[in-house]
């Protein structure tokens, strides 16, 4: 990575860009929403993830900028939360759907308490939280995901 400059060294536009990622809990460290002409990304996103590092997201698909935009704009993150996502195009309730995932949603939003972002993608973060007392400090306060997703 560019020492400098970490995250321009990956850009995920394209599936196959995004395809990195794929089945990866990621947390969202910055979400700026573009123009709203279709010849451009509705929104540009940087992320941190356990595999890549930061890296910079442009979302393309009309759902996904609804979720991210009403868990930042309408909704607001509070000091104590952050902002996760779970990029797939492998789990939608129809399997059949998988084929047409160029034309589908891909993002799950959640917002979450801090920290569980750590605690999701480091096993050894905070060991003495065990058992239903990890569950609830790992689980969503909010849940953004398309319908068509399990």
């Amino acid at each position: 990575m560019n020492e400098n400059n970490p995250i321009e060294e990956i850009v995920l536009l394209t599936d196959k860009q995004w395809s990195i990622i794929d089945g990866e809990t990621c947390r969202v460290v910055d979400f700026i929403p573009m123009n709203f002409d279709k010849s451009v990304p509705y929104a540009c996103i940087t992320i941190e993830c356990k595999k890549v590092g930061k890296i910079r997201g442009y979302i393309t698909h009309r759902t996904d900028f609804k979720h991210l935009f009403m868990a930042f704009k309408e909704r607001t993150i509070k000091e104590n939360e952050e902002v996760l996502i779970f990029w797939s195009k492998e789990h939608y309730k129809l399997k059949l759907l998988t084929l047409l995932h160029n034309f589908l949603p891909k993002l799950r939003v959640m917002i979450c308490k801090k920290g569980a972002f750590n605690l999701i993608t480091n096993s050894s973060y905070k060991p003495e939280l065990q058992g239903e007392a990890r569950f609830h400090a790992e689980k969503p306060i909010v849940d953004l995901k398309p319908e068509i997703m399990e």
